[in-house]
């Protein structure tokens, strides 16, 4: 059964209400409403601020605030809101060439992610007997403050998510996948596929060895935070941490060759799924909120229909700050065109319906797409379209779709003219 749910009203406050009044007992009750802020007008304000002068000194720093160097974007990306070929074009006037190539190859390993998740998909099983050990020691004042800022705010920068993803595995010995779902209750942008690929190549799972986070990168990125610290004096990551003997994952073959690569990149045209019948609605997701969307663009005139899907929230228990972010993303969707939404199935919901939709490089897509047959599917908006080729590790990837190799000269000189899917209109 799904259950069709009132409009929600702007802003933030009432979003919450919606959130605690319509979908009670399927998230986790933290209080916190993250000071940013969802919905089309709040990512275009963001992209249209778009600095990237010293982006590339910057870009590491975690503490304090105004010295961070990041773009603020990745929330609204990780839901549609902006999609990567649109940024890639906004930041070439954006700051000095160098910072912009630094900016843009950290787009690319966003694409790279999306690449590997497509193809593979699935999570490794949890190991057996995984050390379980308690949480986070907060006494260590690098460990409180981004613990802090990623429960409160639903943001961390990539530079603290290394920090806490090698202090969790190596030093707590704890496994990666619960580190993993940690973040992706509290991320804005959390999202299995960047996320899980950080995770992985941090526990060295996934990589020649683990990521090591010491005082050192502390001292450097967030200089004042040990000063202040009830560690100071005998600081627990002074030195570096022993590397854990553990065992990497199995590469799983597809990482080599993708034998299904339709299914991994979607379509390249909208072409129809299923039945002849013109569509009398945009099915959107957590994926394709914004109004480039493909799907959305195309059918101006049609109402969209957004379902939460009632079994999933109930098992991932997502903060309270997630879901009112996406919420406060749908009123504003909800002020500029007719929307449905609906608590339950989603093939409940839509399968009698004719429906068009964007497809969505995630394999909950294609497995509710499956059962509610949309009949027009619009391309996803990649920024390099997936091939069939290997993509065990960044640097292949990398190398097949620019051209050259990461090492083979200075990163200024690498993707200056790198071919890119189209700016969406």
């Amino acid at each position: 059964m799904s259950e069709l749910l009132p409009q929600p009203e702007p802003g933030p406050e009432a979003a919450a209400e919606f959130v605690a009044r319509h979908l009670d007992g399927l998230y986790r009750a933290d209080g916190s409403v993250s000071p940013i802020r969802g919905g089309q007008s709040w990512a275009d304000r963001a992209l249209a601020a778009l600095d990237l002068t010293d982006y590339s000194r910057t870009r590491n720093n975690v503490y304090p605030l105004p010295e961070r160097g990041v773009s603020g974007l990745s929330p609204y990306i990780r839901h549609g809101l902006l999609d990567l070929p649109t940024v890639w074009h906004q930041a070439a006037d954006a700051g000095p060439e160098a910072d912009v190539h630094r900016f843009r190859l950290e787009l690319l390993w966003q694409e790279y992610a999306r690449h590997r998740y497509a193809r593979v998909g699935r999570l490794p099983p949890r190991a057996d007997g995984s050390d379980r050990r308690p949480g986070w020691d907060t006494s260590m004042g690098c460990i409180e403050a981004t613990t802090d800022e990623l429960e409160d705010d639903g943001r961390l920068p990539g530079q603290a998510r290394l920090w806490l993803a090698a202090h969790w595995t190596t030093r707590l010995g704890r496994d990666w996948r619960e580190g993993e779902d940690y973040f992706f209750t509290h991320l804005l942008d959390g999202s299995r596929a960047a996320n899980r690929l950080g995770w992985q190549l941090a526990s060295g799972v996934d990589a020649l060895r683990p990521y090591q986070f010491t005082r050192w990168q502390v001292e450097r990125r967030a200089p004042g935070l040990c000063a202040s610290c009830d560690h100071v004096a005998d600081c627990p990551i002074d030195q570096p941490a022993p590397v854990p003997a553990h065992e990497p994952i199995d590469a799983d073959p597809r990482l080599s060759h993708d034998s299904d690569l339709h299914a991994t990149a979607g379509p390249d045209r909208p072409m129809p799924w299923a039945g002849d019948e013109p569509p009398e609605v945009v099915w959107v997701t957590a994926e394709s909120l914004g109004d480039r969307d493909p799907a959305l663009a195309a059918h101006p005139d049609l109402p969209a229909a957004f379902v939460f899907d009632r079994a999933l929230l109930a098992r991932l228990q997502l903060s309270a700050k997630r879901l009112v972010f996406l919420v406060e993303a749908l009123a504003e969707l909800a002020g500029r065109r007719p929307l449905e939404l609906w608590l339950g199935s989603p093939s409940a919901a839509l399968n009698r319906r004719s429906v068009a939709a964007t497809f969505a490089p995630v394999p909950g897509w294609r497995q509710h797409a499956g059962r509610i047959n949309p009949g027009l599917v619009h391309p996803w908006p990649w920024l390099r379209r997936p091939s069939a080729g290997n993509i065990a590790r960044f640097s292949i990837w990398f190398e097949y779709h620019v051209g050259v190799r990461l090492d083979e000269q200075p990163l200024d000189a690498l993707i200056p003219v790198m071919p890119v899917a189209e700016k969406v209109s």
